[in-house]
């Protein structure tokens, strides 16, 4: 909104200081700010009408240290969180980009979705919220919509240098001419492209395409990546914001772990967004995905205050309505950005929490069919509450897990030039 205002007001009246609207790093600190001080300022009050209205934390005892005292903490604190990125959003983006819809869109989808899981908890009383079913569903729903737009859209598009010999033959030859005065690199374009190619570590050009799974369909087989393509965008977008919504449960760990998360995944998109950079690092050039830049210092101001409400101990929590969308915005950002097959480094901490999780209903049941009598692999799973049980404080279990996933940062970052 403000970008257009300011835009019209630099061309028709040469406003002074009107065109610093145009540069996306002044968009992206003053997004930043506005978030930080509508999660930190607003938070507060918002967490005092929790309180007024006894709309507080259920807690079920678990045997965990200090558990007991968190009971009647206000929850569905992630109303502070997605409200504050939107109207950093809505005020500092181009509202016409069409990552920045499916960005609004997904924060707005998974929000009414974990909202309606929170008010079932504390309103109804229902401790098990909506049921796994229906979480499945409407994330699925958010995965197919998302897969569709990127399969479809005409503007999701990479940039990619042209073949030099193709490029020159189909030259007029007073076009080849001049090009041959201008020397070597004249020949080479950059053509727009419709594709599902992806970054993935440690191979040759750090690019994959989802088609070459379907290569053995034969002639056209390209036609039909969408047949697979689909699937596995629904599987990491459910994935991580179920993993992000595993993490939430001591205070401070989850929305940490997403503002690191949220950071780098602004300087991948940056790079993938700007030609200098993405020629240097030799990776996808994806035009338009600066604007979600803005989105980032959204996100990460939004998490950083109201970490300053969150952290031990907490004052209120995000509840699902929280947890549920950070790492649906997670998982969105990076299909967008073309990162999805980093997210095992990235999202280390989510995954991590998802596996304990898996594995100790797997190894219970396994061994209850075994022997009779099913024992489980950790002390309690997610395995945040496995070094509760061994005696950590929650403080240091989340500053150590903080520590881990800015190590995970680092590590994704360098994949870019690890072939």
């Amino acid at each position: 909104m403000l970008y257009n205002f300011f835009n019209w007001l630099d061309k028709t009246f040469d406003f002074p200081g009107a065109g610093v609207f145009q540069y996306i790093s002044f968009r992206m600190a003053m997004a930043t700010l506005l978030s930080l001080f509508l999660s930190m300022i607003i938070g507060k009050y918002v967490i005092r009408f929790l309180q007024k209205k006894q709309i507080g934390e259920d807690i079920r005892n678990l045997g965990l240290a200090g558990q007991m005292e968190k009971k009647g903490t206000p929850t569905m604190g992630g109303i502070i969180i997605l409200s504050s990125i939107l109207i950093s959003v809505l005020l500092f983006n181009r509202l016409n980009n069409i990552y920045i819809i499916l960005m609004i869109f997904t924060t707005v989808w998974l929000g009414l979705l974990g909202f309606m899981d929170d008010y079932i908890k504390v309103f109804k009383k229902n401790k098990q919220g909506l049921s796994s079913k229906l979480k499945l569903v409407g994330q699925s729903i958010l995965g197919l919509v998302v897969a569709l737009v990127l399969f479809f859209h005409p503007d999701v598009v990479i940039k990619e240098k042209c073949d030099t010999q193709t490029y020159v033959q189909t030259q007029s030859v007073f076009q080849v001419e001049n090009s041959s005065a201008k020397g070597s690199n004249a020949y080479e374009c950059i053509e727009s492209t419709k594709s599902t190619k992806t970054t993935i570590p440690f191979v040759k050009n750090n690019e994959f395409d989802y088609s070459i799974l379907l290569k053995w369909l034969g002639d056209g087989y390209k036609d039909w990546t969408w047949l697979i393509y689909i699937p596995i965008i629904i599987f990491i977008i459910v994935a991580v914001s179920n993993g992000a919504n595993l993490t939430d449960g001591l205070d401070g760990l989850a929305i940490a772990t997403t503002a690191i998360i949220g950071a780098t995944l602004g300087i991948l998109a940056y790079v993938s967004g700007n030609t200098i950079f993405a020629d240097y690092l030799n990776i996808m050039y994806i035009p338009d995905t600066g604007e979600l830049m803005i989105f980032t210092g959204a996100l990460i101001g939004a998490c950083l205050g109201f970490y300053w409400w969150n952290c031990f101990p907490a004052q209120v929590f995000m509840g699902d309505t929280g947890s549920l969308a950070l790492g649906g915005i997670i998982a969105v950002f990076a299909v967008i950005i073309r990162k999805e097959l980093l997210i095992p480094i990235l999202c280390g901490i989510y995954v991590v929490q998802s596996l304990s999780v898996v594995l100790q209903v797997y190894y219970f049941k396994y061994t209850k069919k075994k022997y009779g009598e099913g024992k489980r692999l950790f002390l309690m799973a997610p395995i945040h509450h496995h070094y509760q049980k061994k005696g950590f404080h929650e403080s240091k279990i989340v500053q150590r897990f903080v520590i881990v996933g800015m190590i995970l940062a680092v590590l994704t970052v360098v994949t870019l030039k690890l072939r």
